[in-house]
């Protein structure tokens, strides 16, 4: 049995979750709330670095979310979510990276945005934009013709970009001036695995008290 220990709210864990879904597999969740559970023996026993997610299959443990989604389209290779080709290929691993190393580390300062809280640094969240635009343009010229990155179906890339883009137009980014990024944004977040890992009021308002209890 596939456990997966995440917080539902963290894209780092919803695209594990979102892959999950959309391989069909069984697998249980368990919730680590981030006031402290993360640092319990139990919880670090699996991830000595205290971060989630954190994957268990069959004894295994697994960190960092790109290792997990690489080692469930090894050992879950159906449906396939990485193309052949090695431009599309290429392509998938682009998308993956930039979403990880660009544009995730961006959106850090419109987190003020998003949650309503105070302290919003004006500056910062304009140097946040441009760095946030140039991503959403590299996204754009990768996309074709075809649904998704590199390929007629849904990839791992799709999973990774579509765990962080479609919240930024809730900090003010409109995907407007991205037609295809846009659709393909659309088409993501209508499929049954985002409709169900989709971040209810209830959990945003609780990462809300968090940071503020955070920064009181």
């Amino acid at each position: 049995m596939i456990t997966l220990y995440h917080t539902p709210i963290s894209p780092n864990s919803r695209r594990v979750w979102i892959t999950l879904l959309e391989k069909g597999l069984e697998f249980k969740l368990v919730e680590v709330k981030l006031n402290g559970e993360q640092f319990k023996p139990e919880f670090l026993a699996i991830n000595p670095f205290h971060h989630i997610p954190a994957l268990v299959d069959d004894g295994f443990n697994v960190v960092e979310s790109l290792a997990m989604l690489d080692y469930l389209e090894a050992k879950y290779p159906t449906p396939s979510m990485l193309p052949k080709d090695a431009k599309d290929l290429t392509i998938v691993r682009m998308v993956e990276m930039v979403s990880v190393n660009e544009l995730l580390p961006a959106i850090t300062p419109l987190m003020s945005v998003m949650l309503d809280l105070p302290g919003k640094n004006a500056e910062a969240i304009e140097q946040a934009k441009t760095k946030i635009s140039t991503a959403l343009n590299f996204f754009e010229n990768q996309l074709d013709e075809r649904p998704y990155f590199g390929s007629d179906n849904l990839t791992l890339a799709d999973v990774v970009a579509g765990s962080i883009v479609p919240w930024l137009p809730k900090a003010g980014i409109s995907l407007d001036e991205y037609p295809k990024l846009k659709a393909w944004c659309d088409r993501l977040v209508a499929r049954p695995a985002w409709e169900t890992t989709q971040a209810t009021p209830e959990m945003i308002e609780g990462f809300r008290t968090l940071i503020m209890s955070r920064t009181a």
